[in-house]
């Protein structure tokens, strides 16, 4: 990274500061800052990339970067894929689809030397990994950044330990490995208690945690039903060929306008089975029967379907480098 960091930077790091959704209460409004920080973070980083799940949030950050940069003949930066080793197969095959069909570059973060293990050894989730068999790199951080102490620990996402090796210390490296200065990533202000108070563009610059750089975040002042609203009324019309103008909302796989397939919509399949997160295959169920965007969004809990999420770990991994 470079010495001069941040100093090449001309962003407002209260940008953001103390507000909450409702300070953007017309989708029109939402859309227009996402765009205006979609801009800047394009213009003013040197080597920025995006975090892409295959989510819809980070999807639709996805969108906005894609058009912002086509619009202002801006360079489309990559896009970081935190491979974890337990995500639902059509998670994977979503993304490999769309960076085949937006022709992006993916780049692939994983903890390679965990999932090395775990293949060698046949390891399914929820087996016991020894910790004196990882690297050096990789026990440092599970006895020095964590202070844990067991000899083992599970090959589960729904853990400290296993968490951070396999999604923070992943992300980390790869940020380090691409010298990547700026992480456009797609969380929301509503979306956990741990993320309500982020702002547009967040300074991350403790060396001693992780790789200096920044988050840029567009879509901090969406609500869930906001997110499907700007894909199904703005992003897919204007991605998707023989689709309304005007948008639909389709109420099933079936339900969609004529001369459309499933396949030709950027949103994940888990999404039309009733899921609303797509945390892992072995911690995240889905939410109800009916499509994402068609469940009770206001009085029910987007990520009620993973085991995981406790607000204290969410807290704990976000200062070790998470998203």
């Amino acid at each position: 990274m470079s010495q001069a960091f941040p100093d090449y930077l001309d962003v407002d790091y209260t940008d953001g500061e103390g507000e909450t959704p409702d300070d953007y209460p017309a989708i029109q409004d939402k859309i227009e800052k996402a765009i205006e920080v979609t801009k800047t973070g394009l213009e003013q980083y040197e080597n920025p990339a995006v975090m892409w799940t295959g989510g819809k949030d980070s999807t639709l950050t996805l969108y906005f970067i894609k058009e912002v940069a086509e619009k202002f003949d801006l360079e489309m930066p990559p896009t970081v894929f935190i491979d974890h080793y337990q995500h639902f197969d059509e998670i994977i095959d979503f993304v490999k689809y769309w960076a085949d069909e937006w022709d992006l570059e993916v780049i692939w973060a994983r903890n390679e030397n965990v999932g090395e293990y775990v293949e060698e050894n046949g390891f399914e989730p929820g087996d016991d990994i020894d910790i004196s068999e990882l690297s050096e790199h990789n026990q440092h951080h599970v006895r020095e950044i964590l202070e844990y102490e067991d000899e083992t620990f599970p090959f589960l996402l729904d853990t400290y330990v296993g968490n951070h090796l396999l999604k923070t210390v992943a992300l980390n490296d790869t940020l380090e490995s691409h010298n990547i200065d700026g992480v456009i990533s797609g969380i929301r202000w509503d979306e956990q208690e741990s993320r309500a108070d982020e702002t547009f563009f967040s300074p991350r610059h403790d060396p001693d945690i992780y790789p200096p750089h920044d988050r840029i975040q567009p879509i901090l002042q969406f609500e869930e039903r906001a997110v499907w609203d700007a894909f199904w009324h703005f992003a897919i019309p204007d991605t998707v060929e023989n689709y309304p103008d005007e948008g639909y909302v389709p109420e099933s796989s079936d339900d969609l306008p004529e001369g459309v397939e499933q396949t030709d919509i950027p949103v994940s399949p888990k999404y039309f089975a009733g899921f609303r997160s797509l945390g892992s295959e072995v911690s995240t169920d889905k939410s109800a029967e009916e499509p994402a965007w068609l469940q009770d969004m206001e009085n029910t809990t987007e990520r009620a379907g993973r085991a995981q999420d406790k607000e204290d770990l969410m807290e704990r991994l976000r200062d070790l480098g998470y998203m």
